[in-house]
């Protein structure tokens, strides 16, 4: 403010009009004046009394769209998908022929979707309601989704936590292929029912012939992450064994490339040995008998590959071995580790292999985790993995695309990556009913379950947008998906899938496992060229055919004329060389030796006609004249052989 008052005094003194004062409510921005402190909120007293635990549920009560539960239609297809998952993975681990059966019903009009606009919001601006975020935008209903199998059944004391628990399950500290990886889909399906109808999830099980069927109804304590049995009863239930859950939910039911139908078809592909029964909303039922009678092998567990043990992991791994020394864990705990092989390891990590796993930590243990990458070790055994395989592949494309003219496949050698076995396969169908115009239909699968959603956001369609399919006579605009009538599935089977988010939706982008997709979608592609290069050659063939045959008439009758030879005779010269000329073959293209749907258009045009017409011909004498003497016998059928016309 001295300042102020200097400069105002100069200004006087100068004849100039002094400055204004500052208002009040600027005084505090002055040069020399304190800034008021801040009025304080809170402490760290009163904040520690707001701190508390967070259970599973809750977090994904608030967050479920990470699991695939974001809109109604998503929602819907979801349930149906960790259903079925559930139900095929008992199905093959208990060595029985799956058979399911799923239906949608629609209860009623969803009372959660006619909440008003507006209702439940904290003025303008504010939070929609749970409510109005249960059901999003787009009409809903509400829907009972019903899927039984045939399965081993649950024993009851499981049943609760199996299907009222998130992260609870067997399939999660095991290495091998299974659809289901985290604990956490169908309970997260009945969390969903749960929340937008308020109504409990019904399960009946039944563990054999002669046993007990317990029906349970559940609810899950979001607060501790605990099932909440409703119902517990004993029903009459024809089946030997089996599981049926029934949950009912606010959803949508749409068709398409994202619906529940294409869910199920894309499934029956990659599952040829499912027998399935569906039943929509409208009551139409369709039925997709299996294809082959033979289940697939069962994988076996495998342990840890040590070049895809990350440092914390390690850690825990020697922590938890107590009384072991470092070697022992190494040769126990670790696949393709021998011995021999977990003393170089110690070697390189300048460790003694007497040394206590427990007390290995700091540098030892980034010593030990570094001599574990460098150290050359087997690839872990693929046993583990269970592809579905290139002759069921097809068999699967068959029978979805069962007018296809050509189906191939392929199944590439197990790779590995961060440590974990994979083996992608990849099967493509042309032709036939498929519509030309348009890109071609792409079919994801992970552990043999189909992938529907962020198509743009997964190797697996990046392998295919990758590929220079122009070069397999296919058109394709540049960066897009090839333009031709085909259908193109890709399978990776391994015994942990990196899947983008916890809704399993797209396959993460690894250097190794796009490597692979690449290189099986290009086989593919090469052998679909073949395929390709043969049908054009066969249509020029019958072009070239149908071009003789018209004329071939004409040229009889030229030469009965000028000669006075029967027009029959000629036409019969004609129609016996014209197989040196042109291809008189009744089979199709090649398809790779890995069946195809028959031959071609081109080849059928090429062998109807000209089989008419030597058919309404008098075939040939086929006995050679005899030689004549001191002259080699002349060669039956030799290419441009000049016709006789007067002997």
């Amino acid at each position: 403010m001295a300042k102020s008052k200097q400069k105002n005094a100069r200004a006087h003194a100068a004849g100039a009009p002094p400055e204004p004062p500052l208002p009040p409510e600027f005084k505090t921005l002055a040069v020399d004046d304190e800034p008021a402190p801040p009025k304080r909120r809170a402490t760290a007293e009163s904040m520690a009394t707001r701190q508390r635990d967070i259970s599973v549920s809750e977090f994904f009560t608030k967050n479920r769209h990470l699991l695939g539960f974001d809109n109604p239609a998503k929602a819907l297809l979801t349930t149906v998908k960790e259903a079925v998952d559930n139900s095929l993975d008992a199905c093959e681990e208990a060595g029985i022929l799956p058979e399911l059966y799923v239906e949608i019903r629609e209860t009623s009009a969803a009372q959660l979707a006619q909440v008003k606009p507006g209702a439940g919001k904290g003025g303008k601006g504010g939070k929609a309601s749970e409510a109005e975020a249960a059901v999003g935008p787009g009409p809903a209903s509400r829907f009972r989704v019903i899927v039984e199998d045939n399965g081993p059944g649950i024993v009851k004391a499981q049943i609760p936590k199996i299907f009222a628990k998130l992260l609870y399950g067997s399939k999660f500290h095991r290495l091998k292929q299974s659809r289901g990886q985290q604990g956490i889909g169908i309970s997260a399906a009945g969390l969903y029912g749960q929340l937008t109808t308020g109504k409990p999830v019904l399960i009946t099980s039944k563990t054999g012939k002669g046993r007990p069927a317990f029906q349970i109804q559940l609810r899950i304590d979001t607060k501790h992450n605990q099932p909440d049995v409703v119902g517990d009863t004993t029903v009459e239930w024809p089946k030997e064994h089996g599981t049926r859950v029934e949950i009912e939910l606010v959803a949508a039911y749409r068709g398409g490339r994202t619906g529940v139908q294409e869910y199920l078809e894309q499934t029956v592909v990659a599952n040829p040995h499912l027998a399935l029964t569906y039943v929509n909303p409208k009551g139409e039922r369709a039925e997709f008998p299996r294809v082959t009678s033979e289940l697939p092998r069962e994988a076996q567990e495998i342990k840890p590959h040590p070049h895809g043990v990350e440092l914390g992991m390690l850690h825990t791994m020697l922590s938890d071995s107590e009384g072991k020394t470092v070697k022992q864990v190494l040769v126990d705990d670790f696949s393709r580790i021998s011995p021999a092989v977990a003393a170089e390891v110690c070697r390189i990590a300048k460790m003694n292999v007497s040394t206590p796993a427990e007390k290995v930590v700091g540098d030892d243990l980034e010593r030990l985790h570094k001599a574990l990458g460098l150290v050359k070790v087997m690839a872990p055994s693929a046993t583990a993995v269970v592809p579905i395989g290139e002759s069921l592949l097809i068999a699967g494309l068959k029978r979805r695309y069962q007018k296809a003219e050509f189906y191939i496949s392929m199944t590439r050698p197990p790779s590995v990556y961060r440590g974990n076995p994979f083996v992608v396969e990849a099967g493509l169908a042309f032709g036939g009913d498929l519509p030309v115009d348009e890109p071609a239909d792409i079919m994801r699968f992970a552990n043999r379950v189909p992938l529907q959603y962020q198509p743009k956001a997964c190797a697996i369609s990046e392998s295919v947008y990758l590929t220079n399919w122009r070069g397999y006579e296919v058109q394709q605009p540049k960066g897009g998906l090839p333009v031709a009538p085909m259908a193109i599935a890709v399978h990776l089977a391994s015994v942990w899938v990196p899947f983008t988010s916890e809704a399993k939706e797209a396959v993460a982008h690894y250097d190794e496992l796009l490597r692979e997709m690449k290189l099986a979608v290009q086989e593919c592609g090469r052998k679909l060229a073949a395929h390709i290069r043969a049908r054009a050659h066969l249509e020029r063939d019958a072009k070239r055919r149908s071009m003789f045959e018209k004329y071939i008439p004409e040229v009889a009758q030229s030469i009965s004329d000028i000669l006075g030879v029967p027009k029959d005779k000629a036409e019969q010269s004609f129609y016996a060389a014209l197989p040196n000329f042109v291809r008189f073959t009744d089979e199709g293209p090649a398809n790779g030796g890995n069946g195809g749907g028959g031959a071609p258009p081109g080849a059928a045009a090429a062998k109807t006609p000209a089989a008419k017409t030597l058919a309404a011909k008098p075939a040939p004498d086929p006995t050679p004249p005899p030689p004549i003497k001191g002259k080699p016998k002349a060669r039956a059928g030799k290419r441009g052989e000049q016709l006789s016309l007067t002997e």
